[in-house]
């Protein structure tokens, strides 16, 4: 608890950081008595560093690159391995667990201890791991690190202690599973083969043991030799030899046969009473052909065969197997063969594994399969085997997060409480039919909803145009609702001029999106410059979309007085034609990227287009990308910007309110002196490419996402040019300028914040590590490098009026109909795209980046050799202060730039809703109100007691409802002004900016800086925002070296600097977000979204909210085989693994040949650490449950000998009478 009193004096004329505070115009009122001060200004703030802790919580989505699959049949828990050395656990929903291994290394294996709370995990490192999963975060018992030989396959007897080990040499090694040693008993590859076999037998690819001798083990080579080793004599039973290489062996459960899969296609039989040949051979997809041949088919990679109760028939399910002819056209496919049926299921991803789920454990029993586990590249199925058409289980985990690939992510806390049972509501009309109505199988675990726990809704945009919601309520994740933009679209055509260029890209992308929960508005903004208005109803409509068209296209060599602006609109006005022979005047020109149905659409419940705005192209040219947005309910305005100027939209009453250039913005306030210059025909750029090569995220995909960095990074191409110079690729090209300063005529703060700035995509450019790497540019670029960025230099581009009357609508020219001189802005990246950048910081980069700015600056460098544009990377609309002087609160518009502006826009609104819907709305910038260091990426604001004001939103009414003649609907306005949350401290409020480099707090209206803090010098921050924590507030910042830091407010004391996460990938830029309550989240990878906490707090609770792998379950008894079976059947006698391997008998294994690892606990550990309330009165009720079958059990046994000895008491008396008067010679 620490108050901050600042003192600040002559605040009004400069800022700590040396930056002048201009004026902001002449003032709109006379300040009066009860305007704040900087004196006035107490905040007491109660967060501190013991507050903040990070802390990974939960993973959703599919596994990334997965590997190998394994199912504890008791516990009824999954896991899944994959390429990065990740273990996902999955049981009932809500158990749902994510290990890392440290090393990395690709998971080759997974075997579970069955009903014993462990699992083994084999990896490419050729290291073993002991697992504890009697944790809710499983942590490494034990590790064993193979030194001189390769693992290929691991294998574990149903309760035995001892792991059976197969290498890539042929040898067969036994680990003793509590100690994790390796025993002294090896069965070498020389000594399992004949003498006379000169060829290595090959890879170790199978190893089991026999059902109906555990001391006999089974071992397949991949040379398609099979050896049956008997342990206790440790020598060969019998040997096959098959000409094609072995992929899978599965046993029958009764041990006398097993079936092989080959790499020809073929399944084989073999018999233990005769293993000269195979008993049967089949090529389940393959035919014999006219010459008698048979057709060549793709290998079964794996085979199960399993024996059901209710059939004599067995269950033999295969991958693989196609003919090459037929498989050409074909998705991978699983077999399903029962009898003489033959079921082939399609499969959308090639399989990587696949499990059959059955009843017992045990192997020498029948096995009743009832499912089969599917995992395969991309996705994860469960067939039901019960139901004769096998129909799949619905899954309750997100598997398909990257059923398009992500391209935007969003994160709201504390949403209001309906809207999250209303989304669902809406959305459960959109699931998919006919799934099994069996309970999901994978049922294991448990999991209880916390304490502390609110509604939480996750918003992903994908490269489709889908939008899907998803509640995160308790750190789970459920699909809610998914919405389709692109059906606001007409379809592209093939041979439709520009529209049939776009057929086979992504045009729909996601690029960013907006929400307001309260209001239910959405917007969404696309690749293709457009923005949709969403609006909320639970009732189905056919609805008009209004689509407007605006140009948005500005030069700095445009001059413009404002007789002239007022007098020609931005955006194409049939009243008003263009000069001839303008630029913009072609066919080519004027229309937006898509077409919008221009019939009326019928619309479910859930989400309805309300409307369209579109930027034009212009000059044959592409429109450039929208890097801000923001809506606000209550103003009924929409704003967007880009790296030409601002667009603001009046929603209620469909128009237009302004369209200005980034420069007109300024009026006679701009900070940098401006030199105009002649207009020219060629202008180069290599911008537009660098985006597109950024944006290369899903390699393996077959659509390239065109995603602009400026809107995920806030950048702008002013930076882009200002380092293509620095960045040294053979794509630079000079690029002429016209924003042209000298430092020696510019003050030295403003000079010094120009030198300082850099452009984060290319500061990632800069630093990637290896010699000749650069950065190629396509041949399909190398020609239109004048049309890749889009510039107009038209004197007809002038910006809209303000406070003027707009039409309501903007009538649809022709299509075009033959291509223009300007590329596609949808063309796929054919560069080798920067995926994985690592990011090194260096004492002397910042010091170098100067150096290369100043040398890029010299005399020999004039003002038409660059060209720079100022970008708008934020925008906030919310109650403020327009100018020093005012008086009162109003409607404003705070917008940020790329260059660290911040300007303020007042806004007048009518405030009678009749006014509303028919007045114009008045607004228009008022000057700079303060400058940072690099781009501006976040603005928010807080009353003059540290509280966070929210925006003002309009209370949400169904649209399409049903109308109330007697009560007319009227907007409910919630308003949060600044004065209404305080009285102390009079009027006024706190306004906290951030931009990539600096943050500071400014106190309204007098536009004071009060508290300053230079964030990071050496990176610059990729996402920013101001957070509730701990009930307070603080400003939370994702860095590019991957430090995440908090600093309070408004104070600006840095409270947390961690190093969380190196920058190895631009997907964590660009999907890195935080919300409130201690929260964020970012892509992990292209399939999953990884959630984390940075609060200690919720860091302490995390272990009651995460479920529980392992429940104490009492192990299925053996079925009893009965007496002449098990008298005739031969079964064996038992077998003592720890006699053949233990130490005393087998002696120790050679110290060179693996080296053991300990973990931070043994085996015997284990089982005590999984105690607790919990886990005790669980096992008290299962012992309680026991004893009570006991008791009735021994009350049974009593009843039945009672019934048995009366009966022999009966026949024993008949018997005596029978025998009574007779002579003992007639017995």
């Amino acid at each position: 608890m620490k108050k901050f009193r600042k003192v600040l004096d002559g605040l009004s004329s400069s800022s700590p950081g040396g930056v002048a505070s201009p004026s902001c115009g002449s003032a709109a009122g006379t300040p009066t008595s009860h305007a704040p001060t900087p004196q006035d200004i107490h905040v007491q703030e109660t967060l501190v560093s013991e507050n903040f802790q990070i802390c990974k919580t939960v993973r959703h989505g599919f596994p990334y690159q997965p590997t190998c699959l394994a199912f504890d049949p008791v516990q009824k828990i999954l896991a899944i391995g994959s390429r990065t050395g990740g273990i996902r656990i999955l049981g009932r929903p809500g158990v749902d667990c994510y290990s890392q291994h440290e090393s990395g290394a690709a998971v080759l294996q997974l075997q579970f201890l069955i009903n014993e709370g462990a699992l083994v995990t084999a990896c490419a490192d050729d290291t073993l791991h002991l697992w504890n999963l009697r944790q809710r975060r499983p942590a490494i018992l034990h590790s064993l690190k193979f030194n001189r030989e390769r693992i290929t396959f691991c294998h574990l007897p149903f309760q035995s202690k001892w792991l059976y080990v197969g290498t890539e040499r042929g040898n067969t090694h036994i680990v003793n599973i509590e100690s994790f040693v390796l025993s002294g008993y090896v069965i070498m590859w020389n000594k399992a083969i004949e003498l006379a076999t000169k060829a290595h037998p090959g890879p170790v690819v199978h190893l089991s043991d026999s059902p109906k001798d555990e001391g006999k083990l089974l071992i397949g080579f991949e040379s398609g030799t099979v050896v049956q080793w008997d342990l206790r004599a440790k020598k060969v039973d019998f040997r096959i030899y098959y000409d094609e290489a072995i992929h899978s062996v599965s046993w029958h459960h009764e041990g006398k046969q097993f079936m092989c899969s080959h790499s020809d296609g073929s399944l084989t039989m073999w018999n233990l009473r005769n293993t000269a040949r195979p008993i049967q051979i089949t090529y389940p997809h393959g035919k014999i052909l006219k010459d008698g041949r048979k057709e060549s088919c793709k290998p079964i990679l794996k085979v199960e065969y399993k024996t059901s109760r209710n059939s004599s028939e067995p269950y033999v399910i295969f991958s693989g197997g196609l003919s090459y002819d037929k498989s050409g056209g074909r998705r991978p496919t699983l077999t399903i063969m029962h009898g003489k049926a033959i079921t082939v299921l399609e499969m959308d991803h090639p399989i990587v594994e696949f499990l059959v789920l059955c009843d017992t454990p045990y192997s020498n029993e029948v096995q009743d399969p009832y499912a089969v586990v599917v995992l395969l590249e991309k996705d994860f199925i469960v067939v039901d085997l019960t139901q004769s058409n096998f129909p799949i289980f619905e899954n309750p985990y997100p598997m398909d997060i990257h059923e398009s690939p992500v391209t935007c992510t969003a994160y709201f806390a504390e949403c209001p409480p309906d809207i999250i049972p209303i989304l669902y509501s809406i959305g459960a009309k959109q699931k998919k039919t006919g799934y099994s109505h069996k309970e999901w199988p994978v049922s294991g675990g448990t999991w209880t909803l916390g304490s502390q726990t609110y509604p939480e809704i996750i918003v992903t945009g994908h490269a489709d145009g889908t939008v899907k919601f998803w509640d995160a309520s308790a750190i789970t994740l459920q699909m809610l609702y998914k919405l389709k933009t692109s059906k606001v679209f007409e379809k592209p055509k093939a041979g439709e001029g520009r529209a049939g260029e776009l057929v086979e890209e992504d045009p729909y992308a996601v690029q960013m999106v907006s929400w307001c929960p309260h209001s239910r508005l959405f917007c969404v903004v696309g690749i293709s410059a457009h923005v949709i208005l969403y609006r909320f109803s639970k009732h189905d409509a056919n609805t008009q979309i209004v689509s407007l068209e605006v140009r948005l296209q500005f030069d700095s060599e445009d001059v413009i007085s404002p007789s002239e602006a007022e007098n020609n609109p931005c955006f194409s006005d049939p009243s008003s034609p263009q000069p001839p022979g303008s630029p913009g005047s072609g066919t080519q020109d004027s229309l937006p990227c898509l077409k919008v149905k221009s019939r009326p659409v019928r619309m479910p419940p859930g989400y309805q287009a309300e409307m369209v705005v579109q930027l034009q192209w212009v000059d044959g040219e592409p429109p450039q990308q929208i890097t801000s947005l923001d809506i606000n309910s209550a103003y009924g305005l929409l704003a967007f910007g880009n790296c030409n100027g601002l667009t603001v939209v009046d929603f209620l009453q469909k128009t237009i309110l302004m369209c200005m250039g980034t420069l007109d913005l300024y009026g006679a306030a701009d900070p940098y002196q401006r030199l105009t210059r002649s207009p020219r025909k060629n202008r180069q750029s290599t911008s537009d490419f660098c985006m597109r090569g950024l944006s290369h995220f899903y390699s393996d995909s077959k659509k390239r996402i065109r995603t602009s960095y400026q809107s995920l990074t806030e950048l702008s191409d002013n930076q882009v040019s200002m380092d293509m110079e620095r960045s040294k690729s053979p794509t630079s090209v000079p690029y002429p300028s016209s924003l042209h300063y000298d430092p020696r005529s510019m003050p030295e703060p403003v000079a010094s914040l120009r030198a300082s700035h850099c452009s984060p995509v290319f500061y990632l450019l800069d630093n990637v590590k290896g010699p000749g790497r650069k950065l190629s540019l396509p041949t399909d670029l190398k020609t239109d490098l004048d049309h890749v960025n889009g510039h107009c230099t038209s004197p007809t581009s002038q910006p809209c009026s303000v406070g003027k009357p707009r039409i309501t609508g903007v009538p649809e020219g022709p299509r075009l109909t033959r291509r223009g001189p300007g590329r596609p802005p949808f063309r796929k990246a054919q560069s080798a795209a920067c995926m994985e950048i690592s990011l090194p910081v260096s004492s002397h980069t910042e010091e170098s980046r100067e150096n290369s700015f100043s040398r890029s600056r010299s005399s020999s460098v004039s003002s038409i050799d660059r060209d720079t544009k100022e970008s708008v990377t934020t925008l906030q609309f919310g109650e403020s202060y327009g100018r020093k002087g005012d008086a009162l609160p109003t409607a404003c518009l705070w917008v940020g730039t790329s260059l660290g502006v911040v300007l303020l826009l007042p806004i007048s609104i009518p405030t009678e809703e009749e006014e509303r819907m028919e007045e114009p709305i008045t607004m228009g910038p008022s000057g700079t109100v303060l400058m940072l260091k690099g781009s501006v990426l976040r603005f928010a604001f807080l009353d003059c007691g540290g509280a966070l004001i929210q925006s003002p939103y309009e209370v949400w009414r169904d649209p399409n409802g049903p109308e109330d003649p007697d009560r007319p609907r009227r907007r409910k306005l919630i308003n949060f002004s600044p004065s209404s949350s305080q009285e102390a401290c009079g009027d006024g409020h706190l306004a906290v900016v951030c931009s990539e480099k600096q943050a500071k707090v400014i106190l309204m209206p007098t536009q004071a800086v009060l508290f300053t803090h230079n964030i990071t010098e050496s990176s610059f921050l990729l996402r920013a925002d101001v957070v509730s924590v701990c009930n307070s507030v603080c400003l939370a910042c994702f860095c590019a070296n991957g430090h995440i830091m908090t600093l309070s407010l408004p104070s600006l004391r840095p409270l947390m600097d961690i190093n969380y996460l190196p920058l190895t990938d631009l997907r964590i830029a660009r999907t890195f977000v935080f919300t409130n309550g201690g929260q964020a989240l970012y892509l992990s990878s292209p399939t999953e979204i990884q959630r984390l906490t940075y609060s200690q707090e919720m860091t302490d609770n995390l272990q009651d909210m995460l479920g529980e792998l392992f429940t104490p379950i009492e192990t299925p008894e053996a079925q009893n085989k009965g007496f002449l079976k098990g008298f005739f059947g031969g079964n064996a006698q038992t077998f003592d693994r720890e006699e053949l391997f233990g130490e005393a008998a087998a002696g120790k294994a050679s110290r060179s040949l693996a080296q053991h690892i300990p973990g931070p606990m043994g085996l015997e550990n284990m089982k005590a650490a999984a105690g607790g309330v919990v886990g005790d009165l669980a096992r008290a009720r299962i012992a309680l449950d026991q004893r009570g079958e006991r008791l009735g059990e021994l009350e049974e046994r009593t009843a039945l000998m009672m019934n048995s000895a009366e009966t022999f008491s009966t026949h024993a008396h008949q018997v005596m009478l029978k025998h009574k008067d007779k002579k003992w010679y007639q017995l």
